[in-house]
C-alpha cells in the first residue's frame, strides 16, 4: 500500500517504470532521513503538534532505527514504496497511534529534499578530507623532487625546462581551485528546505529556524516555491564541483600515462602497480591511470546530464528529479575512488634522474640563452634573432644554469603560500559546526 495510494492499485508495469531504481537509491538516504525526523518530530512538540509523551517514545525509536541503518540490519521491506515509508512502518509497527504522527506538517517532497541536503552535505565533506589527503601528498613530492628537471611541452612540443616540484605543485594548487569551487556549492546544499512541504508552505505555524538549528544547517531556503525549485539545480551545482576536481585528475592521468611512455620514460611505477599483456611479456601498461582518466572523463560530463534533464522543468515538483539521483549518488564514489588510487600511485611513482642531460633536450635552453644575453645588455628582438641563427646554423650552446627565482617559478615553488590559500579555503567548511548539531541530535 502506498501512502498516496487511493482505491486503484497501478498496473504493475507503470509501477516498475515509474519507480525504476529508487528504491536502490533510497538506501543511500537513510540514515539522512531519520536525522531529519528526528528534527521535524523535536519541532512539531514546540509548536502543539505532539505530546511530550510521544516525542519521548518516537525519539527513541528513531534512534533505535539510526542504529540498525549504521549497523546495516536496516531494509527496505518488499511492496514498502520508499525509505521514508518505511520508517514510518516501524515507527507505527513497534509504537502504534504514535508513529503516524510523524508526519505532520511535512510533504514527502521537503522530506526527501532534506534527505538530499543531508546526504549531499555529507558526500561532500568526503570528498574534502581525500582531495586535501592528495593535496598534502602532492606538495610533498613537490618539494622532494623540486630540482629533478624534466621538459614542459606546449603544442606537445618542447619548450621549456620545467621540474616534477613544478609538476606536483601545478596540481596542488588546481586542487585549491576546486574546493573553492566546491565550497560554493556546499553553500548552497546547507540551507534547509524543510517545512516547504509539497512547495507552497504549510498552515501549521511550523518553526523552520528551529529545524534550520537542529540539522547544523547554516541557513534555510526561505521561500517554499524556490525550496523545491532548488532541486535539480542543487544537483547540478554539485556536479559541477565533482567536475572541477575530476578534471584535474583527469588531465594527472593523462600526464603520467604519457610520462609512463618510453619515448617519454621520465616516471615509472612498481610492476604491481601496473598490468601486463597476453602476448608482449615486455608490457608495464598504466591501467590504473587509464581507468582515473576515463572515469573522471566521464564525472565532467554529469553537470551536462543533470542540466539536459531539468533544463525544461516548470516550477513546482516534477517525477523527472528522481533519476537525478541515479546520475549523481554513485559519483560520489567514483571520485573518492579516483582521489585515492591516484595517491597510491603517486605514493609509489619513480622518478628518472638527469632527463634533461639527454642531447635531444638542448633547445629546452634557447630561452635561457635569450635572457642571458638581455641580461647583458642585448635588446630582446636581437638576442632571440641571435639565438634563432644559432640554433639554425647547428652551433646553438645551451645554458643549463636555471636561475629562476620568482614567485611560483622552479626556483621558488611558494609551497607553503599554497598551502596557506588550501588552509583558507578549508575554514570556510563548517563542519565543526554540523557534526556538533547531529551528534546531538542522534546521541
Amino acid at each position: 500500500m502506498k501512502l498516496w495510494q487511493k482505491d486503484k492499485a497501478a498496473l504493475a508495469a507503470v509501477e516498475q517504470f515509474t519507480v525504476g531504481r529508487d528504491r536502490e537509491m533510497d538506501a543511500y538516504l537513510a540514515p539522512f532521513d531519520v536525522q531529519g525526523s528526528l528534527a521535524h518530530i523535536a519541532m512539531l512538540e514546540s509548536i502543539g503538534l505532539l505530546e511530550k509523551e510521544d516525542l519521548s517514545v518516537l525519539q527513541k525509536e528513531l534512534k533505535n532505527i539510526y542504529g540498525e541503518i549504521l549497523d546495516g540490519n536496516f531494509v527496505l521491506e518488499d511492496g514498502v514504496e520508499d525509505i521514508h515509508s518505511q520508517v514510518e512502518l516501524l515507527l507505527t509497527r513497534r509504537l502504534g497511534e504514535s508513529g503516524k504522527k510523524i508526519h505532520s506538517g511535512r510533504s514527502r517532497n521537503d522530506q526527501v529534499l532534506v534527505d538530499l541536503k543531508l546526504f549531499l552535505r555529507s558526500e561532500l565533506e568526503s570528498i574534502v578530507a581525500e582531495t586535501k589527503l592528495l593535496f598534502d601528498l602532492l606538495q610533498q613530492q613537490s618539494e622532494k623532487y623540486k630540482t629533478h628537471l624534466l621538459p614542459g611541452y606546449t603544442h606537445l612540443q618542447i619548450a621549456m625546462p620545467s621540474s616534477f616540484g613544478l609538476w606536483f605543485g601545478a596540481y596542488a594548487e588546481s586542487l585549491v581551485d576546486d574546493l573553492t569551487m566546491l565550497h560554493g556549492a556546499y553553500t548552497v546544499v546547507n540551507k534547509n528546505p524543510l517545512g516547504s512541504a509539497a512547495g507552497y508552505g504549510s498552515s501549521f505555524p511550523l518553526n523552520r529556524t528551529m529545524t534550520t538549528e537542529l540539522l547544523g544547517f547554516e541557513t534555510l531556503s526561505y521561500n517554499v516555491v524556490y525550496a523545491q525549485m532548488g532541486r535539480g539545480k542543487t544537483e547540478k551545482l554539485v556536479a559541477f564541483a565533482l567536475a572541477g576536481i575530476a578534471a584535474t585528475l583527469s588531465k594527472m592521468a593523462m600526464d603520467a600515462c604519457l610520462f609512463m611512455n618510453q619515448n617519454f620514460g621520465f616516471i615509472s611505477f612498481p610492476d604491481e602497480l601496473t598490468t601486463g599483456s597476453s602476448i608482449m611479456p615486455h608490457k608495464k601498461n598504466p591501467d590504473v591511470w587509464e581507468l582515473i582518466r576515463s572515469h573522471t572523463n566521464k564525472l565532467q560530463a554529469l553537470p551536462n546530464e543533470i542540466a539536459m534533464m531539468t533544463v525544461n522543468l516548470p516550477s513546482g515538483y516534477h517525477r523527472d528529479l528522481q533519476l537525478l539521483k541515479e546520475n549523481l549518488f554513485p559519483a560520489f564514489t567514483t571520485l573518492r575512488n579516483c582521489l585515492q588510487m591516484s595517491r597510491l600511485m603517486l605514493e609509489n611513482i619513480r622518478i628518472k634522474e638527469d632527463i634533461l642531460k639527454d642531447e635531444k633536450y638542448q633547445y629546452l635552453f634557447s630561452v635561457e640563452v635569450v635572457n642571458r644575453l638581455v641580461l647583458e645588455g642585448t635588446p630582446f628582438r636581437e638576442a632571440y634573432k641571435q639565438v634563432g641563427h644559432d640554433i639554425e646554423n647547428g652551433v646553438f650552446k645551451p645554458d643549463t644554469n636555471i636561475q629562476h627565482t620568482h614567485e611560483g617559478s622552479i626556483g621558488n615553488l611558494c609551497t607553503a603560500e599554497i598551502k596557506a590559500q588550501m588552509e583558507a579555503v578549508l575554514k570556510q567548511f563548517p563542519f565543526d559546526k554540523v557534526h556538533k548539531a547531529i551528534e546531538a541530535l542522534v546521541k
